[in-house]
């Protein structure tokens, strides 16, 4: 059976071969390319040992260690394999930068039976390669739009045309505003975040524009990277014009299900920004089951900040209805 090593370029000219990542647990936990399995060469624990004994002695110490921690489990590492994969077939494998570790499961995996392809530059080169092509390979349509526009329905409808949509805030599990995070599934890190949203966009077509809710750079706890949150930017911008009052009823019936314990802990959070008569007014009007004022009170803020962030389209900007 053969080893060959091959550039990330290539990784999905391999699509439906099991994908191996030999990392340790917590850097495959961390984040990893979507479709990956884990079968670690070491255990966190194990890699901590490896690296210190390669930084104090060199790499001959650190290769000799390995070669002791990893020898008594070969027949573990193939039993694995086995039990994800019981049909032989052949395997892409990766580990941090397509070095010693992946050169040594490949080879273990080669000698079992498999044909073995190795990333070059391993989840390191992945990582690059996706940076620059979410901010370079495809057009973005942007749509904004003050809060409570309606800019994910609309997103949906652009989706059942038959566009080509990706919902930043799904990804994301936040909805954007200091509300944003009511309802939803725990945030991912930006490094998952960003590989998922790579796996979206690569099954999209390039030659035909992709449309984005307008976000800020940061989404809840996620931060959009600087390279693409530059391309959003400098992107076509459709703004939705809603009147004031269809806004307010569209966020009532979106968060009026919450309790009013949940509200106003948020609502205390923009206190210093809202000032506190303001504060203290939107409070009033939520303990008092009055969630139309409160929403009003708090618009006066989202709406200015959002026209002040909207600036940097300016020259730039269409509308619709």
């Amino acid at each position: 059976m053969m080893i060959e090593i091959i550039d990330i370029e290539r990784l999905y000219d391999f699509e439906g071969l099991p994908l191996i990542d030999v990392r340790s647990p917590s850097e495959y936990t961390l984040a990893h390319i979507p479709g990956a399995v884990n079968i670690p060469l070491f255990d966190d624990e194990e890699r901590a040992r490896v690296g210190t004994r390669y930084h104090n002695s060199g790499k001959d110490a650190g290769f000799m260690l390995g070669l002791e921690i990893a020898g008594p489990k070969l027949a573990g590492y193939l039993k694995k394999l086995n039990s994800l994969f019981p049909v032989k077939s052949p395997l892409v494998i990766y580990c941090w930068r397509g070095g010693m570790r992946s050169g040594a499961m490949g080879w273990l995996f080669a000698q079992a039976g498999h044909d073995v392809y190795v990333i070059n530059g391993g989840y390191k080169a992945f990582r690059g390669y996706i940076r620059e092509k979410i901010a370079t390979a495809w057009d973005y349509i942007v749509i904004g739009g003050m809060t409570g526009s309606g800019k994910t329905e609309y997103l949906k409808k652009k989706k059942e045309e038959g566009c080509q949509v990706i919902d930043l805030e799904e990804l994301a599990c936040h909805k954007g505003s200091v509300f944003g995070h009511l309802g939803q599934q725990e945030q991912p890190n930006n490094e998952w975040f960003e590989n998922i949203l790579w796996e979206a966009l690569r099954k999209m077509d390039p030659a035909k524009p992709v449309y984005l809710e307008d976000e800020s750079r940061s989404i809840g706890r996620v931060s959009l990277s600087e390279s693409f949150y530059m391309k959003m930017q400098h992107s076509p911008l459709v703004m939705l014009e809603v009147d004031k009052e269809e806004r307010i009823s569209r966020l009532v019936n979106d968060y009026g299900a919450f309790p009013q314990d949940e509200l106003i802990l948020n609502i205390n959070k923009l206190e210093k920004y809202i000032g506190l008569e303001a504060n203290n007014r939107a409070v009033e009007a939520v303990s008092s089951g009055d969630l139309a004022t409160a929403v009003r009170i708090l618009l006066n803020y989202y709406d200015k900040k959002y026209k002040e962030s909207v600036v940097r389209y300016r020259g730039k900007v269409g509308s619709t209805n």
